[in-house]
């Protein structure tokens, strides 16, 4: 399917739009006349019409009804203001009858698309009401538990009134500034701005933000309102530091959400598209909302991305491989060589099973799996399963046996060798750390290497997500999971971490689909993003439990398999990749994990963030990689010693692995070894939605 069909139906209603004169207006003067025209065109509509045919009628009646009598009879009284006349109640006829045939046929038009969204908007709702009745009641006063820290800090601000007068006093300043600049700006003078967002924010990227006089107050008047609660709050001394991140997260949360972009009657580009397309971009957002209330089960689920344009094995996950073993939990995917010799030891990668392995497989061009064919590794993939409730109980400890273990032991006879390189990508190298110390007491040797992407092992700075493991958190998560089943759904693991950053995937697909009336453009990343797995009960509140709130791997107390964990013991070589402006897995969280491991370990930093910083092929060019062979008590005096390097950090990892993986050998082919194999990559496993 491509974009030109799914946009057809766009391009047929501007295009009818074009023939009026609001469309062909300058764009601030069309702005202005936008109240007037709707609150003309909404009042006829304000008894909702029975059927299609009506609208019809009602838009079309009035055309023969607009020319008054020629002059009136003799005998005729003085005439009072003229009435609606008989089936035009509201005086329509009346109203427009100085209007051209085109100004009458835009208005309603606006009028009808103006109905016909406010109903399937009622609609939707109504729906998503009824599929809500039979729910257990989850309404809660303070459902992010932000009340007692709301409180401390507040409590704080307020018993140092000095501190807080001295802020108002400030705000006002800058009100009082901005208002000055406005009277400039109505005399014809070009002051600079108060205020400005801030040089990665998109949301004011509408021109009319800036020429319009009346957008540029509002934008300028939020801008001062949001960052002065927000550095108010950040500024607070003597508070419990998670109680005061978890204030700041909140007011984030809450000055993004209540931005002029999010709503229809202030944001010029919704405004001007209604008028271009004469309502028909609201009846289209409308619709959007009503579809992704549908797919979310009366849960508005927002789409980021138009789902229909990616089939996985298709056009993502596409590297040639076979599954060449199967258990409860994961398939082992073994690729296609594309050399003719491979190094002997091959690499097995235990990506994160909270989203799905073929984030290293997107595309040909970005493709992590065919990079490190094309360098002569032998590549082993785990993919793991998308839990139903028949999987409810299993464990962490069952992820490390089922998984860690078995697909070494596995990996090593399909290539008849005694060890294994191995990858755990953000909580796949949590799991891998936490085998490779259960290894080490009990003296195993079939790791021989291991590599972790955006990992976290001392999670006492870990990311946003700690503010979601406080145990009020962490008992409405087990609620929630035991009234599904046993399963958390992959939605509220998709709505957790779209919060972490709700501008850029939450309010600005908001804007798009419903404000705006857009389809979301195809995007194979989003896609992946998209599609979650659901969570096992016992293995999920573990995690969240023993690492985000309790933090025992790093203290040397975790128990699994029988053996208390001590990341010290961990002799083996370990290559530690972060990410600059990971707010998942901060670097400076990697690097506190990095200084837990007893053997040779190499820091290195990437650009970008979680996913890009990761996922950076050589041949985009893009970012940059900072490397450091020391490893020195803090990560502040790693990066004063750390040397900056242009583009990706792969080829920078690849010389150290290929120092690890011994002589090359013929390559193998994934349909002769030991295992037959099962199925063609990317195996079933990865097709399972949530």
């Amino acid at each position: 399917m491509s974009d030109d069909i799914k946009t057809a139906k766009t391009k047929k209603v501007a295009k009818a739009s074009a023939k009026t004169p609001a469309a062909k207006a300058p764009k601030t003067s069309a702005l202005k006349a936008k109240p007037s025209a709707a609150s003309k065109a909404k009042k006829p509509t304000s008894k909702p019409p029975k059927k299609a045919d009506v609208k019809v009628k009602a838009a079309s009646a009035p055309k023969a009804k607009i020319v008054p009598p020629k002059a009136p009879k003799p005998d005729t009284a003085p005439q009072n203001p003229p009435s609606a006349a008989p089936g035009d109640p509201m005086g329509f006829a009346e109203a427009t009858a100085n209007l051209t045939a085109e100004q009458r046929e835009t208005i309603e038009k606006l009028s009808v698309n103006l109905a016909r969204a406010a109903m399937t908007a009622q609609g939707a709702f109504a729906e998503a009401a009824l599929r809500q009745a039979d729910r257990p009641a989850a309404l809660s006063p303070d459902p992010f538990h932000v009340g007692p820290a709301l409180n401390e800090v507040f409590g704080k601000l307020a018993s140092q009134p000095d501190r807080l007068m001295r802020a108002q006093a400030d705000l006002y300043s800058r009100y009082m500034d901005l208002w000055q600049n406005s009277a400039k700006r109505m005399t014809g003078e070009s002051p600079d701005p108060i205020v400005r967002p801030a040089s990665n924010d998109k949301r004011f990227n509408d021109k009319d933000w800036s020429d319009n006089p009346v957008f540029d107050v509002m934008k300028q008047s939020y801008l001062l309102t949001s960052n002065w609660l927000n550095n108010l709050v950040s500024g607070v001394d003597d508070v419990d530091p998670m109680t005061k991140r978890r204030v700041e997260f909140f007011m984030k949360m809450m000055t993004d959400a209540i931005a002029p972009t999010n709503f229809l009657a202030s944001n010029p580009a919704a405004l001007r598209e209604i008028i271009e397309t004469g309502g028909e971009s609201l009846v289209r957002g409308m619709e959007n909302f009503a579809e992704d209330l549908e797919r979310g089960g009366g849960k508005l689920a927002i789409s980021q991305t138009d789902a229909e344009q990616f089939v996985v094995g298709e056009n993502v996950a596409t590297a040639p491989g076979k599954v060449i073993f199967q258990n409860d939990i994961l398939q082992l995917l073994q690729f296609s060589p594309t050399t003719e010799q491979v190094h002997e030891i091959p690499l097995l990668i235990f990506p994160p099973w909270i989203n799905k392995f073929y984030i290293m497989d997107l595309r040909v061009e970005n493709s992590l799996i065919r990079w490190l064919t094309a360098q002569g590794f032998s590549v082993f993939v785990a993919s793991w399963v998308n839990p139903d409730a028949k999987l409810a109980q299993k464990s962490f400890e069952d992820y490390m046996y089922e998984g860690i273990y078995e697909a070494a032991d596995v990996v090593r006879k399909q290539c008849g060798v005694d060890r294994v390189n191995t990858v755990g990508y953000c909580i796949g190298g949590t799991l891998l750390a936490c085998a490779l110390a259960h290894m080490a007491a009990k003296g195993d040797t079939r790791i021989n290497s291991a590599t972790t992407f955006a990992a976290q092992q001392d999670f006492t700075e870990a990311g946003d997500l700690l503010l979601f493991t406080d145990e009020a958190w962490l008992k409405d998560i087990e609620t929630q999971i035991d009234q599904s089943g046993g399963i958390l759904s992959g939605q509220s693991m998709a709505d957790t971490f779209n919060s972490l950053r709700s501008n850029d995937l939450i309010w600005s697909f908001f804007v798009n689909n419903y404000l705006l009336g857009k389809e979301p453009k195809p995007f194979d990343l989003l896609f992946w993003n998209s599609d979650q797995t659901r969570m096992p009960k016992t293995l999920h509140m573990f995690y969240l439990r023993k690492f985000y709130k309790e933090n025992l791997l790093s203290k040397g107390e975790l128990v699994m398999g029988g053996e208390t964990l001590d990341m010290g013991k961990i002799k083996v070589p370990v290559y530690v990749q972060s990410s600059r402006d990971d707010h998942i897995v901060p670097y400076r969280s990697a690097y506190r994990g990095a200084r837990l491991y007893g053997g040779p370990t190499t820091f290195t930093m990437a650009g970008s963030g979680h996913i890009a910083g990761v996922i950076n092929a050589p041949v985009a060019k893009k970012y940059q990689h900072w490397t450091n062979s020391a490893l020195p008590g803090t990560v502040e005096e790693w990066i004063a010693g750390a040397v900056e390097h242009p583009g990706s950090w792969w080829p920078h990892w690849a010389a150290w692995l290929a120092e690890k993986s011994g002589k090359m050998v013929p390559a193998r082919d994934p349909a002769k070894g030991p295992y037959s194999p099962l199925e063609d990559a990317p195996g079933s496993f990865v097709k399972v939605r949530s």
